[in-house]
C-alpha cells in the first residue's frame, strides 16, 4: 500500500475540515499517481470533497464505524478486518491512503511508499501527521527541485520502507 499527502514543514496536513493550500501542481501529481488506482479514505475526508463522493476513476473506499453510511462511487468498510478482505484483491502498489489524519497515522506503517508534498511553510494546521523525517523505518528515496506557486514553494518528496 501506499500514501499520498500533502504537508507543511510541521507535518501539517489540515485546517478546519480542509486542505492547507490549493496548489494546482499538487492536485495533479495526486491525479497521477490514483487515477485508475484504489483509494483509501476515512468518512471526513469523504465529506471534504467536492459533492461528498468518491473521486472519478478510481475504486473508492471509505472506513467508517456507522453501519448506515452510504456514499456515491464508494464501496463503505466499517472495520480494518472488513477493509483489508476487500483490499486484498488488489496489488499492494495499486492503493493508495488518501486521509485523513487519524487514518495516516494509523496506517502509515503498512505502506511501503510514502509520495509527500512537503511544503515550506507553516500554514496554521490544526491536523497533523507523523514526522516522517525523524522515522527510521523510512528514508527518501527520491526528491524533486523546489517549485513555488501561489506563493508556496514545495518539492515532492518518496519515502521507502527501509529494507530490514
Amino acid at each position: 500500500m501506499n500514501l499520498i499527502v500533502a504537508a507543511d514543514k510541521k507535518w501539517g496536513i489540515g485546517r478546519d475540515g480542509g486542505l492547507l493550500a490549493s496548489i494546482p501542481t499538487d492536485m495533479k501529481y495526486f491525479r497521477e499517481h490514483t487515477t485508475g488506482k484504489v483509494v483509501v479514505m476515512g468518512r471526513k475526508t469523504l465529506e471534504s470533497m467536492p459533492g461528498k463522493r468518491g473521486l472519478p476513476k478510481r475504486i473508492n473506499y471509505v472506513l467508517t464505524t456507522n453501519p448506515d453510511y452510504e456514499a456515491e462511487r464508494c464501496t463503505v468498510v466499517n472495520s480494518e478486518d472488513e477493509l483489508w478482505e476487500e483490499l486484498s484483491q488488489y496489488e499492494p502498489d495499486d492503493v493508495f491512503l488518501i486521509g485523513g489524519a487519524h487514518l495516516y497515522n494509523k496506517f502509515y506503517r503498512m505502506c511501503d511508499k510514502l509520495y509527500v508534498t512537503k511544503m515550506d511553510a507553516d500554514l496554521n494546521a490544526d491536523t497533523f501527521i507523523v514526522d516522517l523525517d525523524t522515522d527510521p523505518d523510512y528514508e527518501v528515496i527520491s526528491e524533486s527541485e523546489p517549485v513555488t506557486e501561489n506563493g508556496i514553494t514545495f518539492r515532492f518528496v518518496v519515502y521507502e520502507r527501509r529494507e530490514k
